[in-house]
């Protein structure tokens, strides 16, 4: 009996230890940190119970999990519901979890509970920098770091640069399109006028670009000139086409009536002798049907005839139909191409003005760029307060980093600029 309850005490104690290292390790799972949490930071809360009769501990995943601080600074937990962060850190936030479980759950002890901050809020840089947007924090960041991430100080000249060159390209675009423009209405002026040629502006003669452009044009007028010409010619051969068979069913018309003519002749005769009993009544029948055979035939030529000066009469309505249509749609692409060429004439007015105030102040500029001013935009009872700031004024997760840049008195000339960024600044400024 000793014997085994000595092997009962070894047993149990072996448990207990075992589950001394489970919580050792759970503890190293999830490390505390003594962060203050903000709205938006994602915990990861653990919680963990010695079990008597099980000897060793048990996670309670049900009642742990994943969270995000809401905005009014709360964390909606399994069973106790809703968790205030107030001033809270994690540790702190650990033991008010484990608390209300005690009381909820009527627990003899209170559970072991760890909160581990998996990711903060973001940071956010605006202001004179090169790439304003939001960045992920990292504990210890100051400002300066915040200001690396961000990719340093926007550069005033090289954004002036930009936008000179941006001006003269603009402008070169504006130029060409003006070059085409005229040389479209030099087109369809002679195609309005039925030129059988174009006469470009004698300035862009020399013009290599000009050439091209007037050499495109010419092709344009050629095959649309070609085609209304072949159209037109259709309709001419179509014309004439009619015209000669009109002339055929004329002939066969007068050898028609020469014809009824022979045959009313010999009907006559006939009729008489048929009277007097010399000829038979049957030659009469035939002589008849044969005169009013030729009369339809006459009939139906005449209906040919008609028939083929209506089908001239349509081809010269679609032969000046064809021309008018022609003249029209000159006419609206005249009126659509002088429109847009006062459009490009009042774009490139414009664009001059620009560059020459662009060139105009870079060239008066008496200023270079200094030191930027920062200052940090933190929400503190649901407000917002800001706060001046340094390049090595430390950041907390959801703050908002606002870079102004500062004027100084120029002293070396209009092309001295001083330049801030993070290519500026030394790794031990900006830390590990």
């Amino acid at each position: 009996m000793r014997g085994s309850s000595i092997k009962v005490a070894v047993a149990t104690r072996t448990r207990m230890a075992a589950g001394i290292l489970a919580l050792a390790a759970s503890v190293l799972a999830f490390p505390t940190s003594a962060e203050t949490l903000v709205p938006q930071t994602k915990l990861r809360v653990g919680v963990i119970q010695w079990m008597p009769t099980k000897g060793m501990y048990e996670r309670w995943d049900a009642l742990g999990g994943d969270f995000v601080v809401s905005q009014d600074g709360t964390v909606v937990m399994p069973v106790i519901g809703p968790v205030s962060i107030g001033d809270l850190d994690t540790v702190g936030l650990a033991a008010e979890i484990a608390k209300r479980l005690q009381e909820k759950l009527a627990l003899v002890d209170r559970p072991d509970t760890t909160v581990e901050i998996l990711d903060y809020p973001p940071v956010y840089v605006v202001g004179d920098v090169t790439k304003p947007g939001e960045y992920r924090y990292r504990e210890g960041m100051t400002v300066l770091q915040a200001l690396a991430l961000s990719g340093g100080r926007s550069r005033v000249r090289v954004r002036a640069f930009e936008d000179e060159a941006r001006l003269v390209s603009e402008l070169q675009s504006i130029e060409t399109g003006i070059l085409r423009s005229t040389a479209r209405i030099a087109r369809l002026e002679a195609e309005k006028q039925g030129a059988h040629g174009i006469s470009f502006p004698a300035a862009a003669a020399d013009d290599q670009s000009a050439q091209q452009i007037f050499a495109q044009e010419r092709v344009i007028f050629t095959t649309r000139a070609n085609e209304l010409e072949r159209q037109t010619g259709s309709l001419a051969d179509l014309r004439e086409l009619l015209s000669t068979e009109i002339d055929v069913l004329q002939e066969k018309i007068k050898a028609a009536d020469a014809s009824i003519r022979s045959a009313e002749t010999e009907l006559a005769n006939v009729t008489g002798l048929v009277e007097k009993g010399i000829a038979v009544a049957s030659r009469k029948s035939d002589l008849e049907r044969a005169l009013s055979s030729d009369r339809m035939d006459r009939l139906d030529q005449i209906t040919a005839v008609m028939r083929a000066r209506q089908a001239i009469s349509e081809a010269t309505r679609n032969e000046d139909g064809l021309r008018d249509r022609k003249q029209t749609e000159v006419a609206a692409e005249l009126q659509a191409e002088q429109a847009s060429l006062a459009e490009l004439k009042r774009r490139r007015e414009l664009s001059q003005k620009l560059l020459l105030d662009r060139l105009g102040s870079q060239q008066g500029a008496g200023a270079q760029e200094a030191q930027p001013t920062f200052t940090i935009i933190r929400r503190q009872n649901g407000l917002p307060v800001e706060i001046a700031a340094s390049s090595a004024t430390d950041v907390a997760p959801g703050d908002v980093v606002s870079v102004a840049g500062r004027q100084t008195p120029e002293a070396s000339g209009p092309a001295a600029t001083a330049e801030f960024s993070a290519t500026d600044t030394s790794s031990e400024e900006l830390g590990q």
